[in-house]
């Protein structure tokens, strides 16, 4: 039985591709409008400082709704609070335990799990799926492809396979 909380956490977490110190500080008034879940919200990254967008599906709204309403959250809040210090987000350690406790009660090696694997899955699976490293690029913003190359691990044999398919 999880709580609220990390299911909350982990979903957006997935969903919205963002890494640590950015997904940490949103406060509520970041991701919400008038009380409700924005479906797409707009982020200046710190790391780059580039804007990217993210998608919140009805799923994680469904979810972070139910932790808003139990928490009693209001929009200058962090969304997820740390559980000790008073208006402080959730420290960068205590989330590496959620998600390593999350993966070793999946039987998987929590040492192979960190909190960037929570940002690359989507990320991987849009790229199984489509093969549009570019829209990759846009949704992690990332300023070089190469990075996003490097990021997913696209291998030869991936753009081989590609262009192999391809007939001119």
């Amino acid at each position: 039985e999880h709580n609220i909380a990390e299911l909350a956490l982990l979903n957006l977490a997935i969903d919205s591709k963002l890494r640590a110190c950015d997904l940490l500080n949103l406060k509520v008034q970041d991701i919400t409008s008038a009380g409700i879940i924005n479906p797409r919200v707009r982020l200046t990254q710190r790391k780059t400082h580039r804007e990217v967008q993210f998608e919140i599906t009805p799923p994680t709204q469904h979810c972070l709704t139910s932790w808003l309403l139990e928490k009693r959250l209001i929009a200058e809040d962090y969304l997820f609070p740390s559980p000790r210090c008073a208006h402080q987000p959730m420290s960068y350690s205590y989330y590496r335990a959620i998600v390593k406790n999350w993966a070793r009660q999946l039987g998987q090696n929590s040492e192979l799990y960190g909190t960037h694997s929570l940002r690359r899955t989507k990320a991987t699976l849009i790229y199984r799926r489509t093969k549009d490293i570019r829209a990759i690029q846009i949704l992690l913003g990332h300023v070089k492809l190469d990075n996003t190359v490097r990021y997913l691990g696209v291998e030869i044999e991936d753009a081989l396979r590609i262009s192999e398919s391809i007939e001119v």
